[in-house]
């Protein structure tokens, strides 16, 4: 086993609660497998990511309802390529290359389990998302 591979393996949280079995597509088994670890493991880079990309667009985020900011989300992740792009590649720069080569055979497919998972992982910390100086005051 060559050292990055063994490397990318070894740092990646264990996902006890997703079973794997013989009644899971390919898709399903990559995203229990290799999408969910690597997310979880990248969580803390994508809530900072986030949060920068709030403040690039004129931090408006912070102005909005929860429902609103939701939606804001799911726009950002959906809609925007440049910020998509961005964070596709912060998950597929930790597969290995055993990964990558299965990812390509079916990636727009994959893309949406991982955008999903991105998204679920950015709502779901969506109270981290305050304006800077009010968790200061905390």
């Amino acid at each position: 086993m060559n050292s990055r591979l063994f490397n990318l393996k070894s740092i990646r949280p264990e996902i006890s609660s997703e079973t794997i079995n013989d009644n899971m597509s390919a898709d399903e088994r990559f995203q229990n497998l290799v999408l969910r670890p690597v997310i979880k493991l990248q969580n803390e880079l994508l809530i900072e990511v986030f949060k920068n990309y709030v403040v690039k667009h004129k931090s408006v985020f912070y102005d909005l309802s929860l429902q609103k900011r939701m939606d804001y989300i799911e726009n950002a992740i959906q809609k925007d390529m440049k910020f998509r792009n961005s964070v596709k590649g912060m998950i597929i720069g930790l597969f290995t290359v055993e990964e990558y080569l299965i990812y390509i055979e079916n990636s727009s497919a994959l893309n949406k389990r991982m955008m999903h998972i991105v998204k679920e992982r950015l709502l779901s910390n969506i109270q981290l998302f305050e304006k800077p100086e009010l968790l200061a005051a905390v």
